[in-house]
């Protein structure tokens, strides 16, 4: 069972729809296929333009830095992907400024606002909604609101990589929104995607910057229904086919599920005395702290055929993530948490009882 934090399971009706027949994307079938699954797209991420990129969540960061700061950037520095900005800044010789929290602190309200009352040169802010290297939740909303009182020429920059799909973001005070295929879109790796603002998209057009990954030249095809360059075709099918399903369930009820079952997963490890990394942490997955991360993970994975990340750099060894995106079903989550519990038994660090399922199937059908 692949229950890592990206990439996540590819449900069996997705790998279906990219097994069809291959088509050409310069052709009216494939344009057709590309109308549909952009206007789902458009309504999961709640914004009025947006691209579709072949590359990885890498490749949408680095042309959000490079298309939408046109003076100075302010990075938001709380794990691997948040330091990502900052290194794609430098890759650019673009100015920035970095704002640095250990991985599991949110960046407050007034960190920010302080920065930029004093730095009349940041014209761009780049934040994780979801820092996925710790699991935590930065209070991107907030930041942005506050930013855009002060501000409203300031571009906030929200990786939602591993939050899109998992919880409704309000996007209104957001300029870019980015996502990528392999977390919530339960695609093979491959794909990013950014929404865009009205004003976005303005200043887009005032300054664009790169040959690839220009986001002007695929604006402006993307709306004919077209890409500038060749289009991972296989993998739009399969976010057409993934788009369509999320339609029929419902994001709202989508949403809710996933919040309830990344609850009622938190319940039932701290139930059985682990303890929960993020102090705010994001539904995406459940990232907990134990010096024992190695060893339930390699009992996990050779015993009870469960394969869960561990983490990185400083956090090596020290913590384990559990994945929450896409359609991971509650009886699922429930052998996670089991199994869990079993392998600290086998490890001696604690008696099984069957604590954490207990505790999980009250949380999630309670």
């Amino acid at each position: 069972m692949l229950l890592t934090p990206g990439p996540t399971a590819v449900p069996e009706f997705v790998r279906t729809a990219m097994s069809e027949e291959t088509l050409h994307h310069r052709t009216p079938e494939f344009e057709a296929i590309f109308e549909k699954t952009r206007n789902l797209l458009l309504e999961l991420l709640d914004m009025p333009e947006s691209v579709i990129l072949a590359s990885s969540g890498t490749g949408a960061m680095e042309a959000c830095v490079t298309n939408l700061t046109h003076k100075k950037a302010l990075t938001i520095n709380a794990g691997k992907f948040g330091q990502r900005f900052g290194k794609i800044c430098e890759a650019h010789h673009i100015a920035y400024t970095e704002l640095t929290h250990e991985w599991n602190i949110p960046m407050s309200v007034d960190e920010v606002v302080d920065i930029i009352k004093n730095d009349s040169d940041i014209d761009a802010i780049f934040i994780q909604v979801c820092e996925s290297a710790g699991g935590l939740r930065h209070p991107v909303e907030a930041i942005a609101k506050a930013v855009k009182d002060i501000n409203p020429s300031i571009s906030i920059i929200a990786d939602g990589i591993t939050a899109v799909g998992v919880e409704k973001i309000d996007t209104t005070n957001i300029d870019a929104l980015i996502t990528g295929s392999q977390k919530a879109l339960m695609l093979p790796p491959g794909l990013s995607m950014i929404g865009f603002s009205d004003e976005a998209v303005a200043k887009i057009e005032k300054k664009p910057a790169g040959y690839y990954f220009n986001l002007l030249s695929e604006i402006k095809k993307q709306k004919q229904n077209t890409t500038a360059y060749t289009a991972a075709t296989t993998l739009i099918i399969g976010l057409g086919a993934i788009l369509e399903k999320l339609k029929t369930i419902g994001f709202d009820n989508l949403y809710a599920d996933t919040a309830k079952r990344a609850k009622a997963t938190r319940d039932a490890l701290i139930a059985i005395g682990l303890e929960i990394y993020p102090t705010t942490p994001a539904n995406a997955m459940s990232t907990i702290y134990t010096e024992d991360s190695n060893a339930i993970r390699k009992v996990l994975k050779e015993k009870y055929d469960l394969n869960i990340a561990g983490g990185q750099d400083h956090l090596k060894g020290k913590i384990f993530r559990i994945n929450h995106m896409g359609l991971v079903t509650p009886y699922e989550a429930s052998w996670a948490v089991n199994a869990i519990e079993k392998a600290m038994d086998d490890l001696n660090i604690r008696t099984f009882d069957g604590t954490a399922n207990k505790i999980f199937m009250k949380g999630f059908f309670g």
